[in-house]
């Protein structure tokens, strides 16, 4: 293996969602890398296709959707080339994820201490004993109060925070080199997502743990990111340093998503503060537009942008854009 080599690397990557006998590409033309230790975001409206990447990241995709071109690496293995087996022994070792809802995603017959342990069990080869034992250290380590009492409660008995506290340690219980988390606090209270989101920072720098990081919410991805990708309707338009993004954005999607974040102190006209929005609504996978799929909803597109999609183009000081008229 390459020593100077990305973490993760997604080729051109395309999904295609299979319906009534025809086949869309819910994702196209995707790529982006990550370094060991980088906390990368990939932003977007709901329906733009970044849950569905991330799947495709950990190999979960279930038809109707499928990888139809394109490669990911980890670690400069090819996921998609892996038999089930070899996916299974990856998953939870290598490469972990986070879910947006832990209630869903946590088996509700299994005790919690169950679950974490079930992961030394199946990667570490641990005895039973050992593994409980393992699984209370994982719940003090993500600060889980009592944690041998707290081992033996069921999901429905934890708080929302706590469950996804323990949805932390069951990712985090093998150190894996790249962590996926996919909206990992949209279901918390703000004290409660602060909370989590310092945890997991603090725990993957102590294991020198990688973060894709799939969000809606701006305000989070700039304090916990390096590096922004930008999706809509399953393309990249835009992928640049955090504090670039955030402080001139160059794609006018972007420009709207940044334009929509509340700020503390801002003030619009007649002495009240006003959010912008970005009018319309993100396209379905079997409507997208011809030529750039923004231009409905975009005020500076013409002609060109309504029949020949853009491609991405390199922005000074760093960064890619795919937009004929960006900043």
């Amino acid at each position: 293996m390459n020593v100077g080599a990305p973490l993760l690397e997604v080729v051109d990557l395309r999904i295609d969602l299979a319906d009534a006998g025809l086949r869309h590409a819910a994702v196209e033309g995707v790529s982006f890398s990550i370094p060991r230790g980088e906390t990368f975001g990939l932003v977007g409206e709901s329906g733009c296709g970044k849950s569905i990447t991330a799947l495709a990241v950990m190999g979960l995709l279930r038809p109707p959707l499928a990888i139809g071109a394109g490669r990911i690496l980890l670690e400069g293995r090819e996921i998609q080339a892996l038999p089930q087996s070899g996916l299974k022994r990856l998953r939870g070792r290598r490469i972990a994820m986070i879910f947006q809802e832990p209630m869903t995603a946590l088996n509700p017959l299994s005790s919690v201490g169950r679950q974490i342990a079930e992961m030394f069990v199946l990667h570490e080869g641990a005895g039973w004993r050992q593994a409980q034992d393992k699984a209370v250290e994982a719940l003090r380590m993500v600060r889980v109060p009592s944690p041998e009492r707290r081992a033996k409660d069921y999901p429905h008995q934890l708080s929302g925070g706590m469950r996804q506290r323990v949805m932390i340690a069951i990712a985090l219980a093998c150190r894996p080199a790249l962590l996926v988390a996919d909206e990992p606090t949209t279901a918390l209270d703000v004290t409660v997502q602060s909370e989590i989101i310092d945890l997991m920072q603090e725990l993957c720098a102590e294991k020198g743990t990688a973060i894709l990081m799939i969000s809606h919410d701006l305000g989070l991805v700039a304090r916990m990111c390096r590096r922004v990708a930008v999706m809509y309707a399953g393309r990249l338009v835009e992928e640049r340093a955090a504090h670039d993004v955030f402080r001139a954005p160059s794609h006018p999607y972007t420009q709207g998503l940044v334009a929509s974040m509340p700020r503390l102190g801002a003030r619009a006209a007649h002495g009240r503060n006003r959010l912008q929005e970005i009018k319309g609504v993100v396209p379905s996978i079997a409507a997208y537009p011809p030529g750039c799929r923004f231009h409905p909803r975009c005020g500076s597109a013409s002609d060109v942008c309504r029949k020949v999609p853009p491609e991405q183009t390199g922005i000074e000081g760093g960064g890619t854009v795919c937009c004929y008229h960006h900043a």
